[in-house]
């Protein structure tokens, strides 16, 4: 790897990094920037629609549709004036999300946790100032909860995105808080004065709670565990209808299962590097490596479940941040 490659994986960059500014490509993040714009392979939008969602000009959002549609990650459909996601896109993502049988195993345990609680239970993985839910279950009574595997969920209004921001090094998540100021302050003013708060609970419960911000209806909890993978951490969030479970009934019933979950997901993510991508494949996973118990020295300051076996370093290598 080189030195440049290094720095963005072990050091990290933010963009308020004045010592690493000069590195990053404007163009190539504009262009992630663009395709961030179509949430849904369905999704079409004209020029003006996605300068007004990326805050781009709408000359520079029409030079660079023209270059992602000319290599295939995007597609203009003239009846419509509109673009949509490519074939080079959807096969992109095709290949990085290969690891379906692990991704099983995950949706495994959600859906064992779905058929206890009656909400939505999710497995998402940041990107930018939103979570990307890569997995989710839900229960049949789960009534106003409806998202599903690549849902965008705000970073701001939702638990998992609290507790994501909670876990984070402090100068990682003061920063990422500042270009929220700077680029969305709306969000900001929310997620900003319940970092510490958040930072402090997590220490303490290893889980997050955030009611009644993403929409009245719904009370969410959330634990973040670390991701060898992805060198980031990646969230379990449960979201319940808030006239059904309280805040306090969140900590008092579902607070220990979600640290169950947390460490069974994250007993699976630990051992996904070596042999056992193998075993899974042949079809020889052993069963109770999901619920495997972390032993304590495993265990960082997030003392009741959550997994981190380095210290959070970078924003930018596992979130694809610009």
């Amino acid at each position: 790897m080189g030195r440049r490659s290094e720095r963005l994986s072990k050091a990290g960059m933010l963009a308020g990094d004045l010592s690493g500014e000069a590195d990053v490509i404007q163009v190539v993040s504009r262009a992630f920037d663009v395709l961030r714009c179509f949430e849904g392979h369905d999704a079409r939008l004209g020029n003006l629609e996605i300068s007004n969602r990326c805050g781009l000009p709408r000359s520079t959002v029409s030079r660079l549709t023209h270059t992602l549609t000319r290599m295939g990650q995007l597609v203009y459909l003239p009846r419509d004036q509109k673009y949509r996601i490519g074939p080079s896109a959807v096969a992109m993502g095709a290949s990085m999300m290969r690891g379906l049988q692990l991704r099983k195993l995950i949706r495994s345990r959600l859906e064992d946790i779905a058929d206890e609680i009656p909400g939505t239970i999710g497995f998402v993985i940041p990107d930018r100032f939103h979570l990307v839910y890569l997995e989710f279950a839900r229960s049949a009574d789960a009534l106003g909860l409806h998202s599903g595997t690549g849902t965008r969920i705000a970073m701001a209004r939702t638990a998992a995105g609290h507790a994501y921001t909670a876990a984070l090094d402090a100068d990682i998540g003061n920063a990422l808080v500042a270009e929220m100021e700077r680029d969305i302050p709306d969000e900001a003013k929310i997620l900003q004065p319940r970092l510490e708060a958040n930072r402090q609970f997590l220490r303490e419960h290893g889980y997050v709670t955030a009611c009644g911000l993403w929409s009245p209806h719904i009370n969410g909890i959330a634990a973040p565990l670390w991701s060898p993978q992805y060198q980031t951490f990646v969230v379990v969030t449960i979201g319940l209808l808030s006239a059904m479970y309280s805040e306090q009934r969140l900590r008092e019933e579902v607070a220990p299962r979600l640290l169950e979950l947390a460490r069974a997901i994250g007993g699976i993510l630990e051992n996904t590097e070596g042999h056992i991508l193998t075993q899974i494949e042949r079809g020889s996973f052993p069963a109770a490596l999901g619920k495997k118990i972390i032993k304590a020295e495993d265990m960082n300051e997030l003392e009741a479940g959550t997994r981190r076996t380095r210290p959070a370093r970078s924003l930018r290598a596992g979130d694809g941040r610009r």
